[in-house]
């Protein structure tokens, strides 16, 4: 973030950018990788970004292509557009190991970024983490009618219960998803693992956090469950949760 609170801006090849803002400090560096539709001014990027300030870590949150203050119509994006992003930025603005925190969609992206780059990884935090959600959630749970539209006309529109504005799913965010699932092969990761899961999440049911669980073969995988806690975790004792995950990765020795 620049002096005068403006995001700084990361040129991509293709003549878009990446609005970020970076917190210097000592490492391990925490990432921040929000959902779908976020951005990286919610509750829970910046309540990590004053964290980190407070305790003098190194920190970067960022909105992929088509979010936030970031270039490019939403619409276009894809799960491997995002994670170019996700991957262009850790590598241009950050060094050394890194703590990834993902949330929803982004916990999706945070797994990804760390099977490319597990060399780099002191920690990830998966919070309601959905890998795979375009296949096993979305896709499966649309009427026949639903699917015969979005194939057809290429775009689904469906109310949202976090903006006035409808969520808008593309043929083209299902398909070239299928080129980044997770769950269906192997995935080990060389650092501890951490998942929080809110019970009363209406959008990822908690059950899917076990089989993340399950799934990942890491040194060590902790998932802890909050009884009546929705989606998003950000009211204030999901906060401090969320910090305290965070903080006991980063005091592990790297």
């Amino acid at each position: 973030m620049s002096d005068d609170g403006r995001a700084e801006k990361l040129q991509r090849p293709d003549g878009n950018t990446v609005a970020y803002a970076k917190t210097d400090g000592r490492a391990p560096t925490v990432a921040f990788l929000g959902g779908f539709r976020s951005d990286m001014t919610g509750t829970k990027a910046m309540a990590l970004e004053a964290w980190a300030r407070k305790t003098g870590r190194g920190y970067l949150r960022f909105d992929y292509f088509g979010h936030g203050q970031s270039s490019g119509r939403f619409e276009d994006g894809t799960i491997g557009r995002w994670l170019d992003d996700s991957l262009a930025a850790i590598d241009s603005l950050t060094t050394g190991k890194l703590v990834l925190v993902g949330s929803s969609m982004g916990g999706w992206l945070s797994l990804l970024v760390a099977r490319a780059r597990p060399e780099r990884l002191a920690g990830v935090v998966l919070i309601a983490a959905a890998p795979d959600f375009t296949e096993r959630m979305l896709l499966k749970g649309l009427s026949p009618a639903d699917r015969a539209t979005l194939e057809r006309e290429g775009r689904l529109e469906r109310p949202s219960q976090y903006s006035l504005e409808p969520s808008v799913f593309t043929w083209k965010l299902i398909e070239e998803g299928r080129n980044h699932l997770l769950l269906d092969k192997p995935l080990v990761l060389p650092c501890p693992v951490r998942l929080i899961h809110g019970q009363s999440d209406p959008d990822v049911p908690w059950e899917y956090s076990l089989q993340i669980a399950r799934h990942i073969e890491a040194p060590e995988v902790v998932t802890t469950f909050v009884k009546g806690g929705d989606h998003r975790l950000s009211n204030t004792a999901d906060i401090a949760r969320l910090v305290a995950t965070v903080e006991g990765l980063t005091a592990k020795p790297i």
